[in-house]
């Protein structure tokens, strides 16, 4: 099948592009990064925007930076900038592993961070690196430029609180520090699918106990969400074996998972406390401190 006809539009600047989409948004006009999820869903005519505005050639929307504690990603940062770390540290590692997990290669030079942000697929990586680290998503429209916290930004399933008529132009991070780690994992039945669960921590690892814990899982729920509880069992806990089950099984009994035609609830509340505990000792695998689960060196 074919997209049905639309018109494209590819403004030099950022000013250009607001207004173009201010003046086609109310038809239904939708701006173009990547592509990666937007064109197959125009060609499966599941999306028919009769005005597609091209952002690619908006100068300075392809700049990765640091300012003072956060790093600082544009709206045409493809995937494939973080295949090697873009800043030192914990932040760029944990950056780079978890791009490798996204699609297959030729997704990945072409799809974009902040385009993953706008889809809101509950199975996004970006999506949970988002949820995890409290980014911020920069909106700007013809009226208003805007910052929302991650944590308010999804509201479902391919549902964010970004309006019709705004733009994202860039997410921010903050740097971790230097005592934090991360741990990732994810669980797909091939490689280059989506994820159906997977999970994302960081803590600081000091005198051998966690602090500033982070936990949240992706491709469980409706929209990724870092979960408090399992963070609380952990925070200030002696990073071993015997915690990490406990706060796997926590994970389980506190996540609602959503359920579809190959995937069912109880599958996914199984799979929860598997990729909590393993994106635990994927974090201590991280950290040289550590050779074995709990024994400091």
């Amino acid at each position: 099948m074919k997209s049905a006809p639309f018109v494209l539009h590819r403004p030099r600047s950022l000013a250009a592009a607001i207004s173009l989409l201010s003046q086609y948004h109310e038809e239904g006009g939708l701006v173009l990064a990547g592509g990666q999820s937007l064109i197959p869903m125009m060609a499966l005519r599941v999306a028919y925007p009769p005005h597609l505005i091209d952002i690619n050639t908006v100068e300075g929307l392809d700049r990765v930076a640091t300012t003072d504690d956060r790093l600082v990603i544009g709206a045409t940062v493809r995937h494939v900038c973080f295949q090697r770390p873009v800043v030192s540290g914990t932040l760029g590692n944990l950056l780079s592993e978890v791009s490798r997990h996204i699609g297959h290669y030729p997704i990945r030079n072409r799809g974009t961070f902040c385009g993953s942000i706008a889809h809101a697929d509950p199975s996004s990586e970006w999506c949970l690196v988002a949820i995890t680290l409290d980014a911020e998503i920069r909106l700007v429209s013809a009226a208003a430029d805007r910052s929302v916290p991650a944590r308010e930004f999804f509201s479902g399933a391919m549902a964010t609180v970004r309006r019709s008529n705004e733009i994202i132009v860039e997410v921010t991070l903050p740097i971790l520090g230097g005592s934090s780690t991360f741990g990732f994992y994810e669980f797909n039945r091939r490689a280059g699918d989506f994820a159906i669960g997977m999970c994302l921590v960081t803590f600081d690892l000091r005198g051998g106990k966690m602090h500033h814990t982070r936990v949240a899982i992706g491709g469980i729920e409706e929209s990724p969400r870092r979960l408090p509880d399992v963070e609380m069992a952990l925070e200030n806990a002696a990073p071993k074996a015997e915690t990490f089950a406990k706060a796997a099984a926590l994970a389980s009994n506190e996540v609602d998972p959503m359920e579809d035609a190959t995937t069912s609830a109880e599958y996914r509340r199984g799979l929860t406390a598997v990729v909590v505990r393993r994106a635990l000792e994927s974090a201590i695998a991280h950290n040289p401190a550590y050779s074995v689960i709990g024994t400091d060196k």
